[in-house]
Formats: C-alpha cells, sequence, structure tokens
C-alpha cells in the first residue's frame, strides 16, 4: 500500500556529504567501533505488530492499539522517507517496552540505480551508524512490494537488475559498518494480478535474512490461501527463509470477525513469523478500508481470540 511520507529535504544529504568530506580531509576520521551483533528467532508465530499513525513520534498510538488487540505487541512497523534519519530516540522507547522497531525505508526521492553506484553512501553510513549505536535488533526493509507497479522502482517502472543491485549495495553497506544488528526484510506485495514474478528481484539468501509479504482481506471471498498461499508456494520454490506478514488487514467489507479467525489460522498453519497489522483508517474504495481494530467491536474481539490462540504464548522480546 501507498504510504504518505513527509518527503525531506534534499540539501540534509548534501550538508551530510559535505561534513563528512571534510572531516575525511581533515584527518579526523576515528576509527569505526565494533560491529553490533543482534539477531531475532525465526520461531513461528512468536510475532505481533502494528503499523500506528503518530508512531513515531509517540507510544501512546502502540498502547491504544495493545488495549485494541488484548495484547502487547513486539514489532513496531514505520515508513521512513529517503534522507529521514533513523530515529534512534524512538528506538530506545520501544525498546523499553521490548518492542522491536521495523523501518520501511521509501526510496521515493532518490534513484535507485544512483543507490547502487554509491551516491548516497554518507546518507546511508549515517543510518547505519545510527543503527549501529542502538545497539539492539532493528527490521529494516527497502523498496517495498517491488513486484507490485504502483512505486517508481516498481514492477514495470524500473528493471529488478537495479533493485537488486541497490539492496546487495545497502546490505553490504551497512555490514562494513557494523551494524549486524540488522534483520533484513525483503517485502513482497502478495501475488495479484498485475504483479511480476517474484523470483526476478530476489538478491540472494545471503543478503536476506527473513522474507515479508504485504497482502490485504478485501472481499469476503478472500482467504489465506488465496491472499498470501500461493505467494508462499512460490517463494519456497528458491528459499526456505522464514516468512513475516509485514502488512495486513483485515477490511469491514471482507467480514472482519471471520476473516480475521482465518489470518490467524493461515499464519500459524504455513508456520510464518506472525503478523503486522495495518492499523490506520482509509476511505476511498474496497482497497482503502478502515483496518483500525479500534473501530469495531467485532474486529477487536475477533482479533484477541485469534492472538491467544494462534500466536506462541508468550512473545520473543526486542
Amino acid at each position: 500500500m501507498r504510504s504518505r511520507l513527509v518527503m525531506f529535504a534534499a540539501v540534509i544529504m548534501a550538508v551530510t556529504a559535505v561534513a563528512a568530506a571534510a572531516a575525511r580531509l581533515a584527518g579526523t576520521s576515528v576509527s569505526a567501533p565494533p560491529a553490533v551483533h543482534a539477531s531475532l528467532s525465526p520461531k513461528p508465530a512468536a510475532y505481533l505488530g502494528a503499523f500506528e499513525p503518530g508512531a513515531p513520534p509517540g507510544y501512546g498510538p502502540v498502547q491504544t492499539f495493545a488495549q485494541a488487540a488484548a495484547r502487547q505487541p513486539n514489532i513496531l512497523g514505520y515508513y521512513s522517507g529517503w534522507a529521514q534519519r533513523f530515529d534512534a530516540s524512538f528506538a530506545r522507547t520501544l525498546h523499553q517496552h521490548d518492542v522491536i522497531p521495523f523501518v520501511q525505508i521509501d526510496p521515493t526521492a532518490a534513484s535507485v540505480p544512483a543507490i547502487a553506484k554509491g551516491t548516497y553512501d554518507e546518507y546511508l553510513r549515517t543510518f547505519a551508524d545510527s543503527v549501529r549505536g542502538f545497539g539492539h535488533p532493528v527490521i529494516v526493509g527497502f523498496a517495498h512490494e517491488m513486484n507490485a507497479p504502483w512505486y517508481p522502482w516498481g514492477f514495470g517502472r524500473l528493471p529488478p537488475s537495479a533493485f537488486i543491485a541497490a539492496w546487495r549495495h545497502m546490505v553490504t553497506l551497512f555490514r562494513e559498518e557494523g551494524a549486524d544488528n540488522v534483520t533484513w526484510l525483503w517485502t513482497l506485495q502478495a501475488d495479484e494480478p498485475g504483479t511480476g514474478p517474484i523470483a526476478d528481484w530476489w538478491p540472494g539468501a545471503q543478503y536476506v535474512t527473513w522474507i515479508g509479504i504485504d497482502g490485504y482481506y478485501y472481499r469476503q471471498s478472500d482467504t489465506f490461501a488465496s491472499v498470501f498461499g500461493k505467494t508462499i508456494t512460490q517463494l519456497r520454490a528458491f528459499t526456505s527463509k522464514p516468512v513475516l506478514l509485514s502488512e495486513t488487514a483485515v477490511g469491514p467489507q471482507a467480514g472482519q470477525f471471520a476473516k480475521i479467525q482465518d489470518l490467524f489460522r493461515g499464519m500459524a498453519a504455513y508456520k510464518t513469523l506472525g503478523i503486522v497489522w495495518f492499523d490506520k483508517a482509509q476511505h476511498g474504495g474496497i482497497s482503502r478500508q478502515d483496518w483500525r481494530l479500534e473501530d469495531s467491536y467485532l474486529a477487536k474481539t475477533s482479533f484477541a481470540l485469534g492472538a491467544s490462540q494462534q500466536l506462541a504464548p508468550t512473545l520473543l522480546k526486542g
């Protein structure tokens, strides 16, 4: 789904690059700190997350979601515009509540081929250094839903080879900076009419930790098999990497009580890591429904039931 981002001015990157270059010329650079290692367990049904408007900067929306879901989430997802720095302060707040930051880096304001060529390396190093300095697990995605046509980097708009080169460059740069506390989430749109063959964007197992699949229940006819099952089957043809349902929800038009139960049962049956619920009210057609649990008694009731029955009794901590 399209994220609404506040784009930061390109001057931020320019100032960062000039300052870093000046420091190098002046001989003031120091040795990089030791690498930070922090990984997440691939245990199935161990993760419950949410995307919450207003988080960041505040933690309040996460608490509101936890009350509605009758379960404390252990992942908080948000979209980060290009040139936006890693929010280490918010990450520390999440860590205090045993929640893992999940950052989807959106390159709308960048050139994906230029990323691969190193044009934005100073910005990426700054981001990676801040992630390393945080010192705890962080889930990072980049250019999500690239197999779909609605983003500038997506299917039919940018060659998959350009995405792969940029993805590999970013992962390599973060590792060189010692940010080994990143769980790299290669994030697909669930297979549907108009999407491309997912294997075309595969960067290689050494560059991916987990796989994310974004998919929604729009209609009463939607099931876990029809929304996610086909994509998972396609993935298993070339990788056994763990799968996280990285952005999902069930809309009112789908019949929320029954379909939320179906979502949780499918999550468990397919042995996925868990779900990240898109807890946002949208309007404007079947693909933009009110996804918020807080706005539906039936949705809240079904979600609490599904979470208690299908998720691990104790969710893993960040």
